[in-house]
């Protein structure tokens, strides 16, 4: 791996792994203190804001200067020019909410709007999942690959859905639709640990409208860097406008297809 790459591995793992414990220790205070973003069921902790907060102050420790783009707090333009940390300080709010642990502190260095190191952290089990760009991923230091998945009739999917209720019902019209052609559907509430899942098989695939680009920025990384075909938005490969998709190899034309045909490839209300 580059000297570059390392380093900036080595951040992101640094610093992701310290707010993950943060988040953890501070959950039975935080969920008591929680405020909505654009609708009711939307929600954002304490926890939220304070582990955004120590990210910045660590990057601006450890990599004084550089941009930060994340999801309580803005700054950077997404996808701005020159390198930028994009951090989602919980990903998987309301699971974190509710203690359900699929959760995640996702951090990722991008070089002109593209992830080239990635970091994220399950609080509760302690998993990392890390990947640098052109030099593979890892969960917990070992090599991730995905799945041999060749049919997409055997195929088992993650996804997600909007919070506002117009959205939903539209994404949940395609997903019925699209559920008689896989073997089944998914939805755990963390899209970057959804991605993550791709990466070391136990999904074959995953597609999700709306995500922001904190949302993706690190677990594209990871289950593009174990051999997913990965469509992001306003890229060549994007499928929708709104759309994100990472697909073993084996059924991704397939399930390309076969969103299209559901009418999940349409942008969304």
């Amino acid at each position: 791996m580059g000297v570059v790459e390392q380093a900036l591995l080595d951040v992101s793992t640094r610093v992701a792994t310290e707010a993950a414990e943060l988040a953890l220790t501070c959950r039975p205070d935080a969920i008591t203190d929680v405020d909505t973003k654009s609708s009711e069921t939307d929600v954002v902790t304490a926890a939220d804001l304070a582990v955004e907060r120590f990210v910045r102050d660590r990057l601006a420790e450890l990599r004084p200067g550089e941009p930060v783009l994340g999801e309580e707090a803005g700054g950077a333009s997404a996808g701005s020019g020159g390198l930028c940390w994009v951090v989602d300080p919980i990903d998987g709010t309301v699971n974190y909410l509710y203690g359900f642990p699929w959760y995640a502190v996702s951090l990722a260095a991008q070089v002109d709007g593209v992830s080239v190191a990635a970091t994220v952290v399950e609080p509760v089990s302690g998993r990392r999942w890390t990947a640098a760009r052109g030099h593979g991923a890892w969960l917990d230091g070992r090599p991730l690959r995905v799945s041999a998945a060749s049919r997409l009739d055997l195929a088992l999917l993650g996804t997600g859905f909007a919070y506002r209720a117009e959205r939903r019902s539209r994404q949940a019209a395609g997903v019925a639709e699209l559920l008689g052609r896989v073997r089944d559907i998914r939805r755990a509430g963390a899209a970057s640990l959804d991605l993550c899942a791709v990466a070391a098989g136990w999904l074959d695939g995953y597609f999700e409208h709306g995500l922001n680009r904190w949302d993706w920025a690190g677990g594209a990384l990871v289950a593009e860097e174990a051999g997913a075909v990965v469509r992001l938005p306003d890229t060549p490969d994007a499928l929708g406008p709104d759309l994100v998709v990472a697909a073993a190899p084996g059924i991704a034309a397939d399930l390309d297809t076969a969103l299209a045909a559901a009418g999940l490839t349409e942008p969304m209300p």
